[in-house]
């Protein structure tokens, strides 16, 4: 059982004597007993303290309000006591972190805005030199064959193009079939149903087979790029890959980019095929247009400069999001939320470039008359 702490004062301006246990369990006496001693204390009161038995961080805080926050006049029997004394008035003396006033209104809009600016910047300056890197890797690699990593390049090939044939396909047709049954709503309306079929065929030819199946390789492919370099990072085999004297862009990067760059234009022609399909089955089946029809009006008046215009993004595409997801995989700190933040990161920088080039692109098209 423990003492409960003691102080008195023998004699008036005489030194306070403690004794007992000054520890947690007593603070409510403890509290007591020093408000009243405080009262009969002096400036220059000393605190005899070589009587106690075992003290914690609050009996020393209590000892220090008696000797006015001074240690020097508390009398201790060993050092461990002086320490603990002495740590307790140094952690009281310390200045008090300055609270920081919350801004909620328009300086806090300016500095998040500023903050996303230069957060937008990094990343592009980053991208860039990512490009250059693999640009050189290429370029390093180009006439070494006994580099070239063609398993890997397969399998790749394999998940981003071959697997992903499905899912590209029932997209692009279930787009194909909306933008028919749109345009036919609407051209219904002015006699020029039959302009249908060249609504179909100018968007999927220059727009949309290509970047609904880029969008589709973003969220596909692209994540899974930044997962798989990710957990490599978290696991610490890219560092290994660099003990054992390999690059990490040569054996991670090439095979994937090269993958996409293969990939993202058989790709591409798929969905242009399903989402031209997907229109006719609509106006077939709605327009009273015979499939005969169909073809023979859209080799009439679509030319094959549609088919290039679209054809064309689809390196370029495929370029970035391979970039992107393998720049955010080696951006991974090493948890497992860091591998979930930068690939939600990797979908939407990479659709966001998509877009961004689709829209540049289709200006250059627009100003060159193609």
């Amino acid at each position: 059982m423990s003492e409960t702490g003691n102080a008195s004062i023998a004699e008036s301006g005489g030194p306070i004597v403690a004794s007992g246990d000054w520890t947690l369990e007593h603070i409510g006496h403890l509290a007591a007993l020093c408000e009243s001693l405080k009262r009969r204390v002096g400036a220059d009161t000393r605190v005899d303290a070589a009587r106690l038995g075992r003290i914690d961080t609050a009996g020393a805080s209590f000892l220090l309000d008696l000797a006015d926050k001074d240690p020097a006049r508390i009398d201790v029997a060993d050092d461990a006591t002086r320490k603990l004394i002495a740590a307790v008035a140094r952690a009281g003396n310390a200045p008090a972190a300055k609270s920081r006033r919350k801004d909620a209104g328009f300086l806090a809009s300016v500095a998040n805005i500023g903050a996303a600016l230069e957060g937008f910047w990094d990343n592009t300056v980053a991208l860039i030199g990512f490009i250059g890197l693999i640009l050189s890797a290429f370029s390093r690699n180009a006439l070494l064959p006994r580099r070239w990593r063609m398993t890997s390049t397969i399998s790749h090939i394999e998940q981003t193009g071959l697997n992903a044939l499905p899912i590209v396909a029932l997209l692009c047709f279930l787009v194909g079939a909306v933008v028919a049954f749109l345009g036919a709503t609407v051209l219904k309306e002015f006699g020029a149903s039959l302009f249908t079929v060249e609504l179909v065929g100018y968007s999927f030819l220059r727009e949309f087979g290509v970047l609904l199946t880029a969008i589709m390789v973003a969220g596909r492919s692209g994540s899974a790029f930044t997962a798989q370099i990710g957990s490599m990072k978290a696991r610490e085999e890219i560092d290994a890959i660099r003990t054992l004297g390999l690059e990490p862009v040569d054996v991670l990067v090439m095979p994937r980019v090269i993958a996409l760059l293969v990939s993202m234009p058989i790709l591409t022609l798929v969905g242009m095929l399903a989402g031209i399909i997907g229109g006719a089955a609509v106006c077939v089946l709605t327009l009273d247009i015979s499939p005969l029809m169909f073809v023979t009006r859209l080799h009439e008046t679509t030319t094959v400069r549609h088919f290039w215009v679209g054809m064309s993004k689809a390196p370029i595409f495929a370029f970035l999001i391979a970039a992107i997801g393998c720049l955010e995989g080696f951006k991974v700190s090493g948890s497992a939320e860091s591998v979930g933040s930068h690939t939600t990161s990797s979908v939407v920088q990479s659709i966001f470039v998509v877009i961004l080039i689709d829209a540049l692109a289709a200006i250059f098209f627009m100003e060159i008359n193609l």
